[in-house]
């Protein structure tokens, strides 16, 4: 049986009496972007100011280049970075943040200050049973 659901005033969605609920539709579209590998860490790398692709490329270790293009490319789409062409040679291009992608920086920096107490340093690795 279908437990009763009810409509909270507070945040406009259905909710089951005493329990969990449906997420915002603005929760869910920041969470499509930022929940991307990588996007998050190519904004952050980004909050500081201006970088070329190379530069980004050595800011966020592990990214392929390919990934990297893409990501911004989707940000860009997003309105969140800026691309800018500077004549050569050599041709460099380079991306900064816009107005809307500096204005995700306190939200960034609560989400670092929350996994500095929060989560351990490092990701939990390979169990040692497994480790050549």
């Amino acid at each position: 049986m279908a437990e009763p659901r009810e409509r909270t005033q507070k945040q406009g969605t259905f909710t089951a009496a005493g329990g969990c609920s449906e997420p915002e539709s603005g929760i869910t579209r920041v969470f499509q972007v930022l929940g991307k590998r990588w996007t998050g860490l190519v904004l952050a790398a980004l909050m500081n100011g201006p970088g070329h692709f190379a530069q980004l490329r050595r800011a966020v270790p592990g990214i392929s280049e390919r990934m990297l293009s893409d990501r911004l490319t989707e940000l860009a789409s997003l309105g969140l970075v800026v691309r800018t062409v500077e004549e050569g040679p050599p041709l460099r291009v380079s991306y900064k943040l816009t107005d809307a992608g500096l204005a995700l920086k306190p939200a960034m920096t609560e989400l670092t200050r929350w996994a500095d107490s929060h989560l351990p340093d490092e990701a939990p690795g390979c169990p040692s049973q497994f480790r050549a």
